[in-house]
């Protein structure tokens, strides 16, 4: 999937000063934990970020993204949520 930054986003402040860091934080590490989002991070010169999430539907991911205080402050929005049938590789 593809989260892409919100309007309240502070275009000159970095990733880690932007409003709420540490609950965003907090929050996707908890995800990556559980084995709910496998991998993740920004895109270089992009605003997106890529996330490979274990989930059975779009829904499921829109539910669990919807407690991320970065998506109800409005500093990411998802973009995009596209199965992926992997074929090169293993997932842990």
């Amino acid at each position: 999937m593809i989260r892409t930054r919100g309007s309240v986003w502070k275009h000159s402040a970095p990733l880690e000063a932007q409003p709420g860091w540490d609950a965003h934080a907090a929050f996707m590490n908890a995800l990556q934990k559980e084995g709910f989002v496998v991998f993740g991070g920004p895109l270089e010169n992009s605003p997106d970020v890529l996330l490979i999430i274990r989930a059975n539907t779009p829904d499921e991911i829109l539910e669990r993204l919807a407690a991320d205080p970065w998506t109800s402050d409005g500093l990411l929005r998802i973009s995009r949520i596209s199965p992926w049938t992997l074929r090169l590789g293993s997932l842990p």
